[in-house]
């Protein structure tokens, strides 16, 4: 576990982490009773099933993917306790069948809080895609398919 100096460096981190494809060093991001939720809803409740999941996804799924951070903002809520929202673009996963999929967009939130040594750690963190043009999902025949009613959505 690594505490960061930084709200804002345990989003930095954790893309960092993303890129050496290093679970351990993703996972000691988190408080050890941690809550992420991922961009499909899973839900995972402490640091050692975070940890495993992106064990997973870096031997199947994201083992030649790069996330590049974009836009960045912090609020602190007080001295101890800041949300971190970063955008990110994510390239190089490979699809189900072993082809390289396209460039995906989103941005992950993170609620930090300082330790007892100063440094600040996640104690939450929820990540979503960013879908281009689309306001909302529809919900047909067992599947989500992006909508877009007509109002310019803020980027």
């Amino acid at each position: 576990m690594e505490i960061r100096d930084t709200p804002l460096a345990v989003a930095e981190a954790f893309a960092a982490a993303w890129n050496d494809y290093d679970a351990d060093a993703l996972a000691g991001l988190f408080v050890e009773d941690a809550e992420f939720v991922n961009v499909v809803g899973l839900w995972w409740h402490d640091r050692e099933h975070i940890r495993q999941a992106p064990a997973y996804g870096f031997r199947k799924i994201f083992r030649h993917s790069h996330m590049k951070l974009g836009r960045t903002a912090v609020r602190e809520l007080g001295a101890d306790v800041a949300v971190v929202h970063a955008a990110w673009t994510l390239t190089g996963q490979e699809s189900h069948e072993n082809r390289e999929a396209g460039k995906r967009r989103g941005v992950i939130s993170f609620t930090v809080q300082r330790q007892a040594g100063g440094g600040w750690l996640a104690v939450s963190a929820h990540n979503t895609d960013r879908i281009n043009g689309a306001e909302t999902h529809i919900a047909a025949e067992g599947t989500l398919n992006p909508a877009y009613y007509g109002n310019q959505p803020d980027a």
